[in-house]
């Protein structure tokens, strides 16, 4: 049997997850990042999910999301409903996972070619 290492083109993918890094594709970030298929936005200053209010939201809404799926670290935490709240009034979905079920999400709907954002929130 041949086995042979095909990775994913056109978006950017995430390889691991860790308790404190995330890797994508070869690199290893250690700071919150915001994550869409054709960029990276890292030192995002939110490192917990108690952090985020409605003043966070615009942030993500740059990297014109049609899904948000916010990765709060090793356990699922929810935020603020006006957190929430500010996109669902715009009619973009949410959803709240931990990291490792967020980027096995992320990169399931970015294969697809949707316009998915992954938030990631790593400890300092």
């Amino acid at each position: 049997m041949d086995l042979n290492l095909e990775l994913p083109e056109g978006y950017l993918f995430v390889r691991r997850v860790g308790e404190h890094g995330v890797t994508l594709i070869d690199r290893e970030l250690t700071d919150s990042f915001l994550l869409a298929p054709d960029r990276v936005v890292e030192h995002w200053e939110v490192r917990e999910a108690g952090a985020l209010d409605a003043t966070h939201v615009d942030a993500l809404l740059a990297l014109q999301p049609e899904l948000v799926l916010l990765g709060t670290g090793t356990r699922q935490t929810f935020p603020a409903a006006a957190f929430i709240a500010g996109f669902l009034r715009k009619g973009i979905g949410i959803e709240v996972m931990d990291n490792a079920a967020a980027a096995r999400t992320y990169n399931l709907l970015a294969g697809e070619g949707r316009r998915v954002v992954a938030a990631f929130m790593l400890p300092a």
